[in-house]
């Protein structure tokens, strides 16, 4: 199997409940192996107990997935956009084929621009137009919205997107100005709550159904790029008096709004302001959260606990500073953070940017990240980061509509997931970031599967 390649799920009879063979795919750092599958074992009978083991339990159940993916922003379709047709091609097979490629499900993009744009732009820059009369997504029609379809295209016509805001335009914040924070003017409330809808409309007119929409990103900070500020208060009577209601009145109410969109530190005090007010609550589908202020993996449980019949999204990470051209540590920080989100509930996981170039740009604050692919505008070169294989440990195996399945791990060394998917087939992916061998045997029902975990690998084990 080469390194783009992969089955996504099996399309095999379910004969038994346990499968008599197990599938292994591997990507380890002092090999060659990127996404490769390895020989299949079978399972026999259970080994003595002194063996460190990974055990999976199918009949204890949790939340189901509604998928991974990215992000689409304009510093990526442009960036895209200067790659040779062939590059162009692969790159997005990559990420959207569900054969040969991640089969990504859940995307994100921006409402007006953000630090990952050519500069600031908003959908209606004429003061006072309160009737968004001049409201317009030509800007979005150069390269992003191109983006979006070829993606949705090659996903097969299904793929779930939501759309945050960065900053409302300059003229309805408090500073005049979409960087560096400030606050939505009192007066511009409604104006602000119909512009999402409009957002939608227009979208939809382009054939992109929005799937949901986040309230604001990064609320609690002042950035140097598109930023806006709400406290926990002003969030939830956002939400209750103006945006919630103005999807109900668009004929919107079965967008899926959620609230934060910021950092684990604080999940939980936000969404207990906002999901503890019934009013605010009835609008707000979940809660999404990224990754840039510590792990704190215990709030997206603490949430979950507060409020079971609301949700989780991890909707934003990177690794910042720069592009970080081949570094391991990259994809070992995303496979952490994934396996923990999902371990504590979250039903879905996207990555920052799809593509950056060489710089971990353009942006323009000069905020430069990575991301899972690098162009080399240059060269013409794709760069495949570890991001990106170990992603797809959890993408191409783990698809919508799959059930998070009891896993326990008897070594602090080997962190572990699992999920069954629709057709009866189960995936289960161990992470080994420590620098030694670890064998261990896969435990399900009664027989066993000896396997071996080799230093900073990433193991993808599936069986029907």
């Amino acid at each position: 199997m080469n390194t783009l390649t992969g089955p996504i799920h099996s399309t095999k009879p379910i004969s038994a409940r346990i499968a008599r063979v197990l599938q292994i795919v591997q990507t380890a750092r002092q090999t060659e192996d990127r996404l490769t599958e390895l020989p299949p074992i079978v399972f026999g009978a259970m080994p003595d107990c002194q063996v460190s083991s990974v055990s999976v339990d199918l009949d204890r159940r949790y939340q189901t997935i509604e998928g991974f993916g990215g992000a689409f922003t304009e510093a990526a379709s442009t960036t895209l956009n200067k790659m040779s047709q062939a590059n162009h091609a692969l790159i997005m097979k990559a990420y959207f084929d569900k054969e040969t490629g991640h089969g990504y499900s859940l995307c994100r993009t921006h409402i007006n621009s953000c630090d990952f744009s050519l500069g600031n732009y908003a959908h209606t820059e004429v003061a006072g137009d309160v009737e968004l009369k001049h409201f317009s997504i030509d800007r979005d029609r150069r390269s992003l919205i191109p983006m979006i379809k070829e993606a949705t295209r090659l996903a097969g016509g299904e793929l779930k997107i939501f759309a945050s805001p960065w900053s409302p335009p300059a003229w309805m914040k408090t500073t005049g100005m979409m960087n560096k924070g400030g606050k939505l003017k009192e007066e511009c409330r409604d104006a602000w709550a119909l512009h999402y809808c409009r957002f939608i409309h227009e979208y939809e007119k382009e054939g992109i159904p929005i799937w949901g929409l986040t309230v604001q990103n990064e609320p609690d900070s002042t950035q140097t790029w598109d930023s806006c500020l709400y406290s926990d208060e002003e969030e939830r009577d956002f939400v209750r008096d103006h945006l919630g209601p103005a999807l109900h009145r668009e004929g919107l109410e079965k967008i899926r709004l959620m609230i934060w969109d910021h950092n684990r530190d604080r999940m939980y005090e936000r969404a207990k302001v906002v999901l503890d007010d019934p009013e605010a609550a009835r609008y707000v589908w979940g809660t999404a959260f990224h990754w840039y202020m510590g792990d704190f993996f215990e709030n997206c449980q603490r949430v979950h606990d507060a409020w079971p019949d609301k949700h989780l999204i991890f909707s934003e990470g990177c690794q910042e500073g720069g592009p970080h051209i081949g570094s391991w540590a990259t994809g070992e920080r995303y496979a952490r953070s994934i396996i923990q989100d999902l371990n504590h509930w979250t039903e879905g996981w996207v990555d920052w940017n799809l593509v950056l170039d060489e710089t971990g740009g353009p942006n323009h604050v000069g905020n430069f990240c990575s991301a899972p692919i690098i162009c080399d505008t240059r060269t013409d070169e794709v760069l495949f980061q570890s991001s990106y294989y170990y992603l797809g440990h959890f993408a191409r195996f783990i698809r919508p509509g799959a059930r998070r399945i009891l896993c326990a791990s008897t070594r602090d060394e080997l962190e572990a997931t699992a999920f069954q998917n629709e057709d009866g087939g189960v995936a289960v992916v161990v992470l080994n970031r420590s620098d030694k061998s670890i064998p261990f045997a896969l435990k399900c029902d009664g027989a066993a599967a000896p396997v071996e975990s080799l230093p900073n690998s990433i193991l993808t084990l599936t069986f029907l």
